[in-house]
């Protein structure tokens, strides 16, 4: 064969054999693209469904995360509240004479301790009972229902009753400070323990617990109609039952004898005041419900002290008059405690400057009527707590008042008249049930003679015959004998170590 024919065929078979090669590669390719398919769509696959998990993961942490915040919340408000207690306490024995102080102290201290008490026993049970058969009478759980700690939820029922028993405690601590200086220290403790547990539990029970005063569409956001005009009822009425101290000149009240103590606890309790009414949104989640509650406690708080303090210096002689403005500012705050989350910072400023005057008059008007109220109780918390309820039937902002289940607007926000009767109904059911069932606990311990404290009491003053003890002692010696205590006498308390 020649050299060219030769050269040809290897020619030939050189493309062949590539050709060959080409066709198995890509057949090869072919298949692998085919199976790389089918692999890429079930990763696909895999990972949507692992972001649906994951997401769903997320979800579920970031609700966890939101209700253990509002736990804590809820806590750390419970916790301003109870010391609210102690800002009492300081208000109480600043006002009061040095002969009552020490009595002062410790019946603020035993409102605690005796509400911790009965409101665990029975009066929670009451106050969040079963609505299902009866809006007026509820259905109890004694002791939270012997609930401890190893079941689910309940860490958010102990939760939920150590904040509601702070409110309670200030029920207690308010009627303690109308009944100061004469009340027989057995008697205190009894009716401590009974408004603990059956007078504001039921009061809580037709409002808050869903009974029949929140059916009629009523609103109280944090209890100036549910706490604090309850505690001014109680006070009142047992400041007319217990008679007013011995020597006391209607028109003439005694001095304070401490402005630096009443000045204290007043800003201790307006601190407190944030964990009272910012702490009544009962979580964490809402920042425009938060952030509006602490604007218009601050607002009718600032607004209450001017109110009380221009018109006290008007109105009653041209002096600037300390106490007034300390009881204006507590004013201020009962007045708004209903309405904080459901009227415009403006009408905080007007709720405010109202509670201010309206304190001052109640006053005047107690005095006038020769009741003897400590510390103008009844003025604070009984008529500013009327006032803040009704204020709702005036300002209530409607978007506002319908969220928390109200009649909807007030009369001077667009609305019609239903939410100020709403208001009127609940306003005028607690003053009936809290008039009533006080009247017939202190005429009950009065009749058994534990009521007033003894005549030879008012000799001494209570705090040597109750407790043989006075706040200070260099400078007011306790009154002792060799017949003891209410036999007359005086010498110096001896030295702590002595």
């Amino acid at each position: 064969m020649s050299k060219k024919w030769s050269r040809l065929l290897r020619i030939l078979l050189s493309v062949g054999a590539a050709s060959v090669f080409l066709f198995a590669i890509t057949s090869g390719a072919l298949g692998q693209d085919e199976g790389g398919d089918e692999t890429a769509e079930d990763t696909a696959a895999a990972v949507v469904e692992d972001a649906e998990v994951a997401a769903f993961d997320a979800e579920a942490a970031v609700a966890t995360v939101q209700t253990n915040l509002n736990q804590v919340w809820l806590l750390l408000a419970g916790f301003l509240v109870f010391f609210m207690q102690a800002g009492f306490a300081m208000l109480e024995g600043g006002f009061i004479r040095q002969t009552g102080v020490v009595n002062s102290l410790i019946e603020n201290f035993m409102d605690a301790c005796i509400t911790a008490i009965m409101f665990f026993v029975v009066g929670y049970g009451i106050a969040y009972g079963s609505t299902e058969s009866s809006l007026v009478i509820p259905g109890i759980d004694f002791a939270l229902g012997g609930i401890d700690g190893t079941g689910e939820g309940d860490g958010l029922t102990f939760i939920d009753f150590f904040f509601q028993f702070a409110f309670a405690g200030a029920a207690a601590t308010i009627a303690t400070g109308a009944m100061a200086e004469r009340t027989d220290f057995r008697g205190k403790l009894i009716y401590s323990a009974i408004l603990g547990a059956i007078i504001y539990p039921m009061v809580v029970f037709w409002t808050w617990g869903g009974g029949w005063i929140a059916d009629q569409g009523w609103v109280d956001f944090a209890g100036s109609g549910i706490v604090h005009m309850t505690g001014g009822i109680v006070g009142l009425v047992g400041a007319i039952i217990v008679g007013p101290r011995v020597g006391r000149i209607f028109g003439n009240p005694p001095s304070p004898s401490n402005f630096g103590l009443a000045a204290l606890g007043t800003f201790i309790l307006w601190f407190g005041w944030y964990g009272f009414n910012v702490g009544s949104t009962l979580a964490a989640e809402d920042p425009n419900q938060l952030g509006l509650v602490a604007v218009n406690t601050t607002l009718a708080a600032a607004m209450g002290a001017m109110g009380a303090m221009f018109y006290g210096y008007f109105m009653k002689g041209g002096k600037w008059d300390l106490g007034l403005v300390l009881n204006g500012s507590l004013a201020g705050l009962v007045g708004i405690t209903a309405g904080c989350a459901v009227v415009t910072p403006l009408g905080a400023i007007l709720i405010g400057a109202a509670a201010g005057v309206v304190m001052v008059i109640s006053v005047d008007v107690v005095e006038a009527s020769k009741v003897d109220d400590a510390v103008g109780a009844f003025a604070v918390h009984g008529a500013c707590g009327a006032l803040g309820v009704l204020a709702i039937g005036f300002l209530g902002v409607g978007e506002l008042t319908e969220a928390l289940g109200g009649s909807g607007a007030g009369l001077l926000m667009g609305g019609g008249a239903d939410m100020l009767i709403s208001q009127i109904v609940g306003l005028v059911g607690i003053t009936a049930w809290v008039t009533v069932t006080s009247a017939v606990m202190f005429m009950g311990l009065k009749a058994v003679g534990l009521l007033r404290m003894p005549d030879a009491a008012d000799e001494i003053g209570i705090d040597a015959y109750e407790h043989g003890a006075s706040v200070w002692p260099d400078v007011l010696p306790v009154p002792v004998s060799k017949g003891g205590a209410d036999a007359g006498g005086s010498a110096a308390a001896p030295a702590t170590g002595d």
